[in-house]
């Protein structure tokens, strides 16, 4: 199971960098090659966000409902305390 967001942003590539290096520091499986790609491997399951000059999108993948729910809630949470000089919209699909 899987959802995505796409969030238009013109700082998509600095929230991809704060949310990987922040959950770095606490998860073993983390992988940010440049600030266009990240990678974050949760208990739950993955996390993948690419940024470009106008948008975040992300995508989460897990095995069952609940858990697609939980992840949703932690991105949802960790990106609006980055961005919250900004006023984002996470819509999620």
């Amino acid at each position: 199971m899987n959802a995505t967001a796409q969030i238009p942003t013109p700082n998509a590539k600095r929230y991809l960098g704060q949310f990987v290096k922040h959950f770095a520091h606490k998860l073993p499986f983390v992988r940010h090659e440049t600030n266009e790609h990240g990678e974050v491997e949760f208990p739950l399951g993955l996390c993948t966000l690419d940024a470009d000059e106008l948008r975040l999108s992300i995508i989460v993948n897990a095995s069952t409902e609940e858990d697609i729910n939980r992840l949703k809630d932690v991105v949802d949470r960790h990106l609006l305390r980055f961005a919250f000089r900004e006023n984002i919209s996470i819509n999620w699909q």
